[in-house]
């Protein structure tokens, strides 16, 4: 794929984001998945945007993601969470060695069938898995391979996902934990319908069962004892931190240009002008206007560095950027909601959604405590 044509994509994906946003509202209020717009991006070639040229993709570099999942946001963020997780897994396989015999098929089932992929680590006893502590979900040898048992939450994409990367322990006193390769239609897989969260509603992020789940041996793609995944590989951490962070960015743009057609439209019978025309809603536009200039130097300045420099170093920045760039959205999408009101919160207008949306990014890890703690430890020079 040519520059010029990788250039296109986010010129894509921002087509079919206004798509996408006439459905947003009617997929969020039933929680049904809109697999329209996973046809749409893959026939756009925007599923395979970051498989490595060689293997048909596009090799895109996260500067390049964050614009595309940005823009996707713009319309339907639920579709854009589930998009992200395809390029951040995606791009992870470039950067871990131990999966060279399933990258190649991987690849293959992307670019050629569309295929989807996540990652499955969070669990009802464990949570998450960046707070420490080894999964119950475990994986046992038997002659053919691996047998996988254990219950996931949150298997965002679940309608779609073609292939699970499942967080498992192996069976054993001495156990090692990783990634095990777990295709949707493989016995055993189950999923149950239990997402009907406040926010990000049509991600399909429902719960994962796994019984006795058979997958043959080189399913285990990356399995360790657990001191050797330490330290954490920084490409994956840099990746989930800053295009996460463009999604919300996204979100919180979009909100502010629904807002400002609105208050040049609005015009009180009492004032006789359109709020525009108010000093105290110009201020509270200019702030709105600074805290996404301030995301977009955040942002797309660190993506570069790390498309020019590499991941090495980086995880820090990613992380603290994450912390003030999510929370200069949420404050954006806050801010324009406490300017008009009641019409805001009603759900024939989208402000209401975004809103809904955007306090989702408070879950993401690394989340604010842990990215507070570890700058505070640094500058004070404690170890973590």
């Amino acid at each position: 794929m040519v520059l010029a044509e990788r250039g296109s994509s986010i010129e894509r994906a921002a087509a079919l984001a206004a798509d996408f946003a006439g459905r947003a509202a009617e997929h969020d209020r039933s929680g049904s998945f809109p697999f329209e717009n996973f046809a749409a991006l893959r026939d756009a070639g925007l599923l395979a945007l970051t498989v490595p040229v060689e293997f048909g993709g596009g090799g895109a570099g996260l500067h390049e993601v964050c614009r595309v999942v940005g823009a996707v946001a713009g319309g339907d963020a639920s579709t854009a969470l589930v998009l992200a997780m395809q390029y951040i897994y995606t791009a992870g396989l470039a950067h871990r060695t131990r999966q060279n015999a399933m990258r190649e098929r991987l690849y293959r089932a992307i670019v050629e069938h569309g295929a989807m992929l996540n990652t499955m680590r969070v669990e009802p006893e464990l949570g998450t898995p960046a707070r420490g502590g080894l999964p119950r979900t475990t994986a046992t040898p038997t002659d053919g391979g691996w047998s996988i048992s254990g219950h996931k939450l949150y298997a965002t994409g679940s309608p779609i996902v073609a292939y699970f990367l499942v967080w498992a322990r192996t069976s054993g006193d001495n156990p090692r934990v990783g990634s095990f390769l777990v295709p949707r239609e493989a016995p055993g897989v189950e999923i149950v319908e239990t997402w009907d969260q406040m926010g990000m509603r049509a991600t399909g992020s429902h719960d994962l069962l796994l019984h006795e789940v058979q997958i043959p041996p080189e399913y285990a793609l990356d399995v360790r004892y657990p001191v050797e995944w330490q330290p954490p590989d920084p490409a994956v951490g840099v990746w989930n931190g800053l295009v996460l962070t463009a999604l919300y960015d996204g979100i919180a743009r979009a909100a502010r240009d629904w807002l400002l057609p609105y208050l040049h439209e609005r015009v009180p019978a009492n004032l006789g002008a359109s709020l525009a025309t108010l000093p105290r809603f110009q201020s509270a536009v200019g702030e709105i206007q600074a805290l996404l200039y301030a995301n977009e130097r955040l942002i797309y300045s660190l993506a570069e560095q790390v498309d020019r420099d590499g991941p090495a170093g980086i995880s820090p920045q990613a992380s603290l950027v994450k912390y003030l760039s999510t929370n200069n959205a949420v404050r954006a999408v806050d801010t324009a909601l406490g300017l008009i009101g009641n019409p805001g919160l009603s759900r024939s207008h989208p402000l209401e959604r975004y809103h809904r949306d955007v306090l989702c990014s408070r879950i993401h890890t690394p989340q604010d405590d842990m990215v507070l703690l570890a700058a505070g430890k640094s500058a004070l020079g404690i170890a973590s």
